[in-house]
């Protein structure tokens, strides 16, 4: 593997910073997140089914498709901060 700079590179190839998105703290992230969810007010989402019964471990990987979860997963912005799948422990460390 060869050395180069930044300058040698962009005049090779398109080069884009890894942090395409500046840092988010955690109001913001919820902020954004009630954003997403108030675009589509007449939405219908579901919940995740019960969870007050599951272990812990159930819980944290629980998942439904239409639930405020995957509304936030589906955001590239929220993606890029960290977020890495629609499961509720995902979305605990994540919100958190």
């Amino acid at each position: 593997m060869k050395h180069q700079t930044l300058d040698q590179l962009q005049a090779v190839a398109e080069v884009e910073s890894f942090a395409a998105y500046p840092a988010m703290t955690r109001n913001q992230r919820i902020e954004r997140w009630a954003e997403l969810l108030e675009q589509n007010p007449t939405r219908c989402l579901g919940a995740l089914p019960g969870t007050e019964y599951m272990n812990r471990e159930a819980r944290d990987r629980s998942r439904g498709a239409g639930t405020p979860l995957t509304v936030a997963f589906e955001d590239p912005v929220l993606r890029a901060m960290g977020l890495n799948d629609d499961t509720y422990g995902e979305a605990k460390r994540f919100f958190e």
